[in-house]
Parts: structure tokens; sequence; C-alpha cells
């Protein structure tokens, strides 16, 4: 088994260590580091790397990463898993999507040595993670006051990347393409295999999506045969595979109350909420374009026009019967205790 190198570093088979790539500093002058933990397993195996924060203000990746680091049964045996809890630790500083220069760093890569800051960013994580790695999972939550039900993202016309979002366990399965300049992307020119991973709101912990992540990393893990099968996950329903969703926006600007919440089933034509004025009076219905199930809502009760306020998800199959087995999934989740060691 072979050494790896990242950054200066030289990280042996067998070896757990942290290290620190160096990346833009602050006004101040004090250093901004990118942080690198990773575990080599002493037999041959695939190079995988865990991702959060690469939207600043989006944390639950961030703890996914902390408790599988720290479960004391946790043990490469096969390969090497790269985890990197803060991909723009600058906008974790700020509490911000964004790097200061105001670009988003999804949009940024495969980036450049000499080009703006976010396009350093994202030139350092190419170069030093993804070029390293055959597979990877980018973990992500809604935006600011959007929460996203827990959910796999991933190009599911990829046969090995579909079997690895099924072994995730996410109880939906969004199938996209890769949009130009994201990780995702920049991942599939390098043939790395990407999932990402959705769940809960920016800036803020959300337990059950938090719980999910945790295990759905795990689970990949021992699909691909890289950490020990000693302790057994319980087993989940197979995932179901959304071909198509929709962003339902508003149609005025005012105060809104909301009917349906994340995970309910809708029919085309149910009314999902009302926007009212001021004084109260209804300035507009907003109804489901589709039969679907809620993936994304928008959480404040305030609109403006053409803003949006319901992801919706189309599936082939009853949604009425996938919106039944989200919920009950996710009261499963949100009732147990990850255990240490999974």
């Amino acid at each position: 088994m072979s050494e790896l190198r990242i950054g200066t570093h030289t990280i042996l088979p067998g070896q757990r260590t942290k290290i620190a790539l160096p990346v833009a500093k602050l006004y101040t002058d004090a250093d901004v580091s990118l942080p690198v933990y990773i575990i080599r397993g002493k037999r041959e195996g695939p190079t995988i790397f865990v991702s959060a924060a690469v939207h600043g203000d989006e944390l639950n990746g961030i703890e996914i990463v902390h408790r599988i680091i720290n479960m004391k049964r946790f043990k490469v045996i096969r390969g090497t898993v790269i985890f990197v809890p803060m991909v723009n630790v600058h906008g974790v500083i700020h509490q911000s999507r964004y790097l200061p220069d105001r670009r988003d760093l999804n949009r940024s890569f495969p980036g450049s040595p000499k080009g703006s800051l976010a396009a350093r960013v994202a030139n350092i994580f190419k170069t030093e993670i993804i070029d390293k790695c055959q597979y990877g999972i980018d973990l992500h939550t809604g935006a600011i006051h959007r929460t996203n039900l827990p959910q796999i993202r991933a190009n599911v016309e990829d046969e090995v990347t579909a079997q690895l979002a099924n072994a995730f366990g996410a109880p939906v399965v969004l199938h996209s393409e890769e949009i130009d300049g994201s990780l995702r992307d920049c991942a599939a020119n390098s043939n790395t295999k990407v999932l990402v991973y959705e769940g809960g709101e920016a800036l803020r912990f959300d337990e059950t999506s938090i719980r999910m992540g945790t295990r759905g990393v795990i689970r990949v893990l021992r699909h691909l045969n890289m950490v020990s099968k000693s302790r057994r996950l319980r087993d989940v329903p197979e995932p179901v595979i959304a071909r198509g969703s929709q962003w339902v926006r508003g149609s005025a600007s005012g105060i809104v109350k909301h009917r349906y919440q994340l995970g309910d089933y809708v029919k085309k034509g149910d009314q999902l909420a009302t926007i009212s004025s001021a004084y109260g009076e209804e300035l507009a219905v907003i109804l489901a374009p589709r039969t679907g199930v809620i993936i994304g809502k928008q959480n404040i009760p305030l609109v403006q026009e053409g803003e949006a306020m319901y992801h919706i998800a189309y599936f082939h199959e009853d949604e009425q019967t996938i919106a039944q087995q989200i919920d009950m999934l996710s009261e499963d989740v949100a009732s147990r205790e990850i255990k240490e060691g999974m």
C-alpha cells in the first residue's frame, strides 16, 4: 500500500492524523488553514473524502464528521478516509454561505492557483483532495431560512454512483445532473464518484438530519468494505428515486400561512399556503403544480414575490406511500441514538 501525500504531509498505511492545508490569510495576517483528518487502513482499498461546509453556513456536516471521527470503535480496515469538516473556512468564520469575495465556492471548481479567492480554495481542494480519491460524500443543508428533507442528490444514471446512493439509505434520492462549476461536476471530470447529502437548515443543527447523515456515511464505507461490519446497522427501506423536482415560488409579497410541512404528500391543486397583506387581506393562494412530496421548504412566514417557498419532488411510484415511508423512517431515526462504532 503506497504512501499518501497531502500538501507537505506524508500519511502512511495504518496512520490516523490531522493536518492543516494553508489557504489565504485574513486581513489581520492571521493564518487560515483547511482542516483535514485522515484515517488510513493497513490494507489496500479505495480512497474517499467526506467534506462539509463548502457553504460556510451549512453546519450539520461538520457535526456529522465530528461524530464519526470520535466514535471509539470506528476503524478503517481498508483504504483511506479523508475528512474535511470545513472546506469554506472563511465562510464558517463569517457564518456566511459565501467566501469574502462574495463568490459561491460550489460554483468555482476546478478553480485556479492564481484566480479569485474562491478559485484558489477550489483549486486546493481539487488538487489535494478530489484528485486523490475514487469516491466522495459532500455534506450540505438547505439555505438560510430553508430546510431540506434528508436526501441524496446524485447522477443515478451512473451505476456505481447509484449503488452508493442506495447504500447511504436516505429516504429520497433525487436524480440530478452535475452543475457546471460545482464540486460534484469537478469530481465527475476526475472520475470520482460523489454523493451530495442534503438535510436540515443553514446555521442550525438538525438532530434527525445529523443522525441520518452519520449513519449514511458509515453505510457507504461498509458498502466499500472499508470499515468493520462487526456491529449490525438496522435495515432501512430502499430509497425512492425522484426523477424530477420543482420549486414553487411566491406570487405576491406578504405574510405566509403554511398549510403543509416537510415530507408531506401533496396533490396537484392542493392549497400549500396563503399570502396576506400587512392588514390580513388575502393576496394570493399558493397551489401545488403537481402531485409529489415536499423535500424542501421555506421556514419564515415572510415572502417576497418570486421567492422559493416549497421544493416538490415527483416520483413514478405512489407518492402517498412514499410520504408514509419517509415519515416512518424519520420517526425511527429521531427516536434512536447512533451507537458508537455503528
